[in-house]
């Protein structure tokens, strides 16, 4: 990798002796790291693996090596998500500061890393509302939010200025803003020929103007936890220092371990954390928590101009539809034409709101869709944590079924397989549905997620195969 001559210089005054060391981390192998879902009883991978945990994340595990994620149907199950190891050094920050049930905005959301663990994170009860302005990317968040299964997020895909109109809205922001991207130099060695000290400035007053943006929208007293995957000054030491000198806010520590070689702060006093990869196994990483002033403000207060309309009743729900989930009473319905939603109650509680002044992508649950007189159980029940386990007739996959499902083609399912809307799972893990006909099976699998490409590794291996 041939890094660029400005970021040489600037990156070597800021490490002084331990730059050739930086340097030649960079030319090390990426390492491979994700996270499971406990929601979802997924299994520790690695087991008897030395030093197979990320410490500083309960539920993230180091692979021995990069493994066909495409080719494994608990990815696709969110039974785990790939996600760079530095960056669930989020769990620090929520785990200190955030004790009670919460509004919790992800503001640059996309693709979904710390979006579905906030999701784990979060107390119970809390609502997390991801965001993602770009809408390709908002997509993309979507479907890993729901394959992650927890009913208690909201997908929104818009600019931080509309999102910051709805005044004292949330009690913790988490802003991952868009950077320069020096800390992926080593997964992207193809970033490095974008890189430039005049990129560098633009993504600097970039995110100053969003967490401008976004500002009016925490309370009191709420959390800002700013992060940048990149290492220089201006994009995250100065820009702290900026929202605490403009906008009043104080810099709180996060205890950490030493072992963890967590580099501090290197401009001014406030607490800082960045990763470098040279002492840390992962990649490159900055995060800061701080707290917003608690001054008193009148908090404004929307009213919601929506009404009914009229003469359109809603579908009735079948009587079948309302045992799916496990706690059907604590959610409520919510018809768009004759798909249904289930909201449970942090949803319930603010979405009328957001939908007046947001573009929302998804909410609750999409339990599924009236044709005719056929309801039609949707992909966000099957993977929900909230399907109760004996809603639907099961059909357990073999790896290379799973992998025709997954890709939406045709299946012939065991023998005495009931006939109907029947779940289909890979190693206890839900997949989607299928309604089976006797003969055949109509496979319900989303077009839009199915596995396209049409090359099959000869050694496919997954987070449950021996390694």
């Amino acid at each position: 990798m041939a890094l660029p001559i400005d970021f040489i210089t600037r990156t070597r005054a800021l490490l002084g002796n331990e730059f050739d060391s930086f340097e030649a981390a960079l030319q090390a192998d990426v390492p491979v790291s994700i996270r499971i879902n406990e929601k979802k009883g997924t299994p520790a991978p690695c087991a008897g693996q030395p030093d197979s945990r990320v410490t500083w994340c309960g539920t993230g595990y180091y692979l021995p090596e990069r493994l066909s994620f495409t080719f494994d149907p608990l990815f696709h199950a969110g039974a785990y998500y790939v996600q760079e190891a530095s960056s669930m050094f989020l769990e620090q920050a929520i785990r200190r500061y955030v004790e009670k049930p919460v509004r919790c905005l992800d503001l640059c959301a996309a693709p979904g890393g710390k979006s579905t663990h906030l999701s784990s994170l979060l107390p119970e009860g809390s609502l997390l509302i991801s965001n993602e302005v770009i809408r390709s990317r908002s997509n993309i968040l979507a479907e890993n939010i729901a394959k992650w299964g927890n009913p208690n997020c909201i997908v929104t895909g818009n600019d931080p200025e509309e999102i910051g109109r709805l005044t004292h809205l949330f009690d913790v922001v988490v802003a991952d803003v868009p950077c320069s991207g020096e800390g992926m130099f080593r997964k992207d060695t193809d970033s490095t020929g974008e890189w430039s000290i005049a990129n560098v400035e633009l993504c600097a007053g970039r995110g100053r103007r969003i967490i401008h943006d976004i500002w009016n929208a925490l309370k009191p007293g709420g959390l800002l936890i700013y992060s940048t995957c990149t290492y220089n000054t201006e994009e995250d030491e100065e820009n702290i220092h900026y929202i605490i000198e403009e906008l009043g806010a104080e810099a709180l520590p996060i205890p950490v371990e030493d072992e963890w070689q967590i580099t501090g702060p290197l401009k001014y006093d406030h607490p800082a954390y960045r990763f470098f990869p040279h002492k840390t196994k992962g990649e490159g990483f900055f995060l800061a928590v701080l707290r917003k002033a608690n001054t008193e403000t009148e908090e404004l207060r929307f009213k919601s101009k929506n009404k009914k309309e009229k003469g359109k009743a809603a579908p009735t729900i079948p009587e079948t539809v309302k045992s799916y989930l496990s706690d059907a009473p604590s959610f409520s319905p919510e018809w768009t034409g004759n798909i249904l939603r289930m909201h449970p109650e942090p949803v319930r509680e603010v979405y009328p709101l957001l939908r007046e002044h947001l573009r929302i992508l998804s909410a609750g649950i999409c339990i599924g869709e009236v044709k005719g007189k056929d309801f039609i159980p949707a992909e966000e029940l099957a993977l929900s944590t909230a399907l109760r386990p004996d809603a639907f007739p099961v059909a357990d996959l073999d790896w290379d079924d799973a992998i025709r499902y997954l890709k939406k083609e045709a299946l012939l399912l065991p023998a005495g397989t009931e006939k109907g809307y029947v779940l289909i799972r890979y190693k206890g893990f839900p997949l989607g549905f299928v309604k089976h006909l006797g003969n055949r099976a109509n496979n319900l699998y989303p077009q839009e997620w199915r596995i396209r490409t049409g090359y099959v590794p000869e050694r496919v291996r997954t987070i449950l195969s021996p390694l």
